[in-house]
């Protein structure tokens, strides 16, 4: 069935797929004393592919996991499991992530609320966990004997307790001012400017400025778990310098991969399914053409469904 006009939702034709499959790498094809395994998605199971791939060559970590639900992924099924079945499957990778970090790395974890429990001893026994991100789903379903679910977290670990990156100046929020406060006059903390009065504010760990990828956003795709590409430059932009690594080892569609070439960063994402790796691999083409970032424009994020014109 044909899409409808406004409809930008990414899906590759089995042409698409047949180019773009030769560009992945697989997991006996990495070869780490030779390099080139930078800038590339490895098409393979991401414990294999960890093991292979140098120890310290990533700055940066951004995992996303599959939460612990039963849901299906390109037609692979992952398995709703016990909270402690669930760790002992973290603990299997975990360890992999930290070896590929350097002494200053830094780690985002991506969970829900469910294995929140589970996922902060596993980290705190490697990671200094910092902090605890709560972001909010403007999409999801209703309940007639519960709350609506509409966060997801994300945990902020560092390797080490003293040393590690994070620019503050980079993340900061363009808000508009409802209640402008003024000194001798003059606007404080605030600015006057055509489209109304705005401030940069400082990020905080309550977001509630995304908007999750759906049909009418050219980022948009048909992987059932798909984070915005503005949560992951903030990440991105807020943890690492330009010319620095981002590592995502379970890389989905690519959002990680497409934001860290966008702002200047290396990447090396893996992907166990090759429907995902070859969108990865599109969105990457696409990334090339137009380097934008919907919600933040000139370096500075917007609040939900504003626009800096």
């Amino acid at each position: 069935m044909p899409k409808a006009p406004r409809n930008r939702t990414l899906r590759l034709t089995s042409r698409e797929m047949a180019r773009l499959r030769p560009a992945l790498l697989s997991c006996s094809s990495l070869r780490p004393r030779e390099g080139g395994f930078l800038d590339r998605v490895v098409c393979g199971e991401m414990r294999e592919a960890l093991s292979r791939l140098p120890a310290g060559f990533a700055h940066l970590a951004v995992v996303d996991p599959p939460y612990n639900l039963t849901k299906t992924y390109a037609g692979r099924v992952f398995q709703r499991r016990s909270a402690a079945a669930y760790a002992a499957w973290v603990e299997e990778w975990l360890p992999l992530v930290e070896r590929a970090l350097v002494p200053e790395g830094s780690l985002y974890v991506c969970a829900d609320w469910r294995m929140g429990g589970v996922l902060q001893p596993a980290l705190e026994s490697r990671f200094v966990v910092r902090n605890r991100i709560t972001w909010e789903r403007e999409k999801g379903r209703g309940a007639l004997a519960n709350w609506k679910n509409a966060s997801e977290d994300i945990w902020f670990c560092t390797r080490s307790r003293t040393r590690y990156h994070f620019d503050v100046q980079g993340v900061k929020m363009r808000r508009r001012v409802l209640a402008p406060y003024r000194a001798a006059g003059r606007p404080k903390d605030w600015e006057e400017t055509p489209s109304g009065r705005f401030r940069l504010t400082h990020p905080s760990n309550l977001w509630t400025d995304l908007v999750v990828p759906f049909w009418s956003m050219p980022e948009n795709t048909d992987h059932p778990a798909q984070k915005p590409e503005k949560l992951v430059a903030k990440l991105v932009l807020a943890s690492s310098r330009p010319g620095d690594v981002v590592l995502d080892p379970f890389l989905g569609s690519g959002t990680t991969a497409v934001v860290a070439r966008k702002l200047g960063r290396r990447f090396v994402g893996i992907e166990m399914e090759e429907a995902y790796a070859c969108l990865a691999l599109r969105r990457l083409e696409l990334a090339e053409r137009s380097p934008a970032i919907q919600g933040m424009e000139s370096g500075v994020f917007w609040e939900r469904n504003s626009s800096p014109a």
